[in-house]
Formats: C-alpha cells, sequence, structure tokens
C-alpha cells in the first residue's frame, strides 16, 4: 500500500502550522514549526499570493495530512460524505473521525495518529472482542476498542500512558483507564472536532 515515507514535519511546514504528526516532539521546541516557520525548499520563504483554488487545494492537503490519508482514499470519503444526509464538509470530517486509528489517538492510547495506526497494524488491539489489524475500518455508536492483553504491560503503552494518558477524551467518546477500553458514545457533531479545517473549502474543490 502506498504511503508518505519523507519527513512528517515538512508536511507541517508546508500547511503553516502543526499537525501533531510526531507526538510529544511537537510540543516542545524542537518543532520544526516554530524554528522554521516557512514552507520547505529554496522557495519556501517567498510570499506569494494565493489564488481561490490554491486555498482549497491547501485545506485538503491539510486534512488529508492531518488523518494521515492519501488523495484515492480521501476522496472515496468524500463520495461517502456526499451520499449521506446532511452537510457534506461535516460528514466528511464525521468520517475521518470515525476511523479507528484516530480513535485510538482520540483515546490517549497513542501520541499521534501516526503512531496510533502503527499500533493498530501491529495488532494491539480489539474492536468488540476481536483483534484488528485495519487502521480505516470506521467504527459504530456503541462500537468498544480495548488493548490487547499482550500489550498491555509493555514498556511501550507505559511510555504512551505518561505522555497522552491525560489528555482530554472528547465527549462522544468514553474511556476506562483502568481497563484500558473506550467506547463510541455516538458519532461526533461539528463542534466536537477541535481541528482547524475549512472543510467548505474541500467541497468546493470536489465540486468543481
Amino acid at each position: 500500500m502506498a504511503r508518505y515515507t519523507e519527513s512528517v514535519c515538512r508536511l507541517c511546514r508546508r500547511e503553516g502550522e502543526k499537525l501533531f504528526l510526531k507526538g510529544e516532539r511537537c510540543y516542545t521546541n524542537k518543532c520544526s514549526v516554530g524554528r522554521r516557520a516557512y514552507a520547505p525548499g529554496q522557495h519556501g520563504q517567498q510570499r506569494k499570493k494565493m489564488s481561490e483554488y490554491g486555498m482549497q487545494l491547501r485545506e485538503k492537503q491539510k486534512a488529508k495530512r492531518f488523518y494521515g490519508i492519501l488523495e484515492r482514499q480521501f476522496r472515496k470519503y468524500f463520495d461517502m460524505a456526499v451520499k449521506r444526509k446532511g452537510v457534506t464538509g461535516e460528514n466528511l470530517l464525521q468520517i475521518l473521525e470515525s476511523r479507528l486509528d484516530n480513535i485510538v489517538y482520540r483515546l490517549g492510547l497513542a501520541t499521534s495518529r501516526p503512531e496510533a495506526r502503527q499500533l493498530v497494524r501491529h495488532g494491539h488491539f480489539t474492536l468488540n472482542g476481536k483483534k484488528v489489524n485495519i487502521p480505516s475500518i470506521l467504527v459504530s455508536p456503541g462500537d468498544v476498542i480495548a488493548v490487547r492483553d499482550k500489550f498491555r504491560n509493555s514498556d511501550k503503552l507505559k511510555s504512551i500512558l505518561d505522555i497522552a494518558g491525560g489528555k482530554v477524551v472528547p465527549e462522544w467518546l468514553e474511556f476506562d483507564s483502568e481497563n484500558l477500553t473506550g467506547k463510541v458514545v455516538r458519532l461526533p457533531a461539528r463542534e466536537d472536532i477541535d481541528l482547524p479545517i475549512r472543510e467548505h473549502l474541500i467541497v468546493e474543490l470536489y465540486s468543481k
């Protein structure tokens, strides 16, 4: 499967804001956005006037990079959002938030979405009691995510909980810190999603 293998810090610099792709590093003075607040490359420091299409494209790229998704899958999610009742842009964000790797991150069981994706791929979680290793699975209300027994006492998980264990869990999720299980109470509404994404620009881009 195709995936991005270059420096993820370049992605943050290109979008001009933190995408929180490096976990704990993003909260320190080592963050590249704080040290070099301009786009990567030899022309990165040049000021360019952004066209309407450019703003729409940048918003789409930012959303893709927040969730670690490539174009083909992102377009698939957009098509799903169009078919659902309601506002297309909000439907799109709801679908993206419903991914299993994002749920693991939101529950504080990973320090970043890329790390959550890796942990799911390695089979460290169960969904409704069954082992899963597909990060893109879309969860539904009532679904229960749990840490597998073999991973519970690992040094890796202890390190993650030390860093991310105190984060605030969104209202649409429930987390049992003693049993290391999470439950999807409901699907997120737009006000539950704290990412700086202007989804209407993405809809305008794909609607051309």
